[in-house]
C-alpha cells in the first residue's frame, strides 16, 4: 500500500522559511518522479515543483529562485526547502507519487505578519 505524509508546515512571517518533507512507503521511491503542489484557500491545486527520478527539477514561475525540491532515496524522502516566503505562498501543500493517484493529506503553510 502506496503512503505518502507531508510534515513540516506552519506558520512563517513574510521573508521566513520552511523546509516540507514528504515520507513516501509502499513502493520503490527511486524509480519515481516526485511533486509538490499546492491550493490555497478558493483556488484550484497548482503544480510548485518536480523533481524526476534522475534528479532534474522543475519550478512554476511563482516560485523559481525561492524554492528547491529535493530528494533523498535512502530515506524515501523529498523536500521542498522554501525561502522568502511570501503570503501568496499560503496554502495547504501536497506531495504527489509521479502522475499516480497517490497523494499525501497535505500539510499547511501559512505566512502572514
Amino acid at each position: 500500500q502506496v503512503q505518502l505524509v507531508e510534515s513540516g508546515g506552519g506558520l512563517v512571517q513574510p521573508g521566513g522559511t520552511l523546509r516540507l518533507s514528504c515520507a513516501v512507503s509502499g513502493t520503490i521511491f527511486g524509480l519515481n518522479d516526485m511533486n509538490w503542489y499546492r491550493q490555497a484557500s478558493g483556488k484550484e491545486r497548482e503544480l510548485v515543483a518536480t523533481i524526476t527520478s534522475g534528479r532534474s527539477t522543475n519550478y512554476a514561475d511563482a516560485v523559481k529562485g525561492r524554492f528547491t525540491i529535493s530528494r533523498e532515496n535512502a530515506k524515501n524522502t523529498v523536500y521542498l526547502q522554501m525561502d522568502n516566503l511570501k503570503p501568496e505562498d499560503t496554502a495547504v501543500y501536497y506531495c504527489r507519487l509521479g502522475r499516480s493517484n497517490y497523494w499525501g493529506k497535505g500539510t499547511l503553510v501559512t505566512v502572514s505578519s
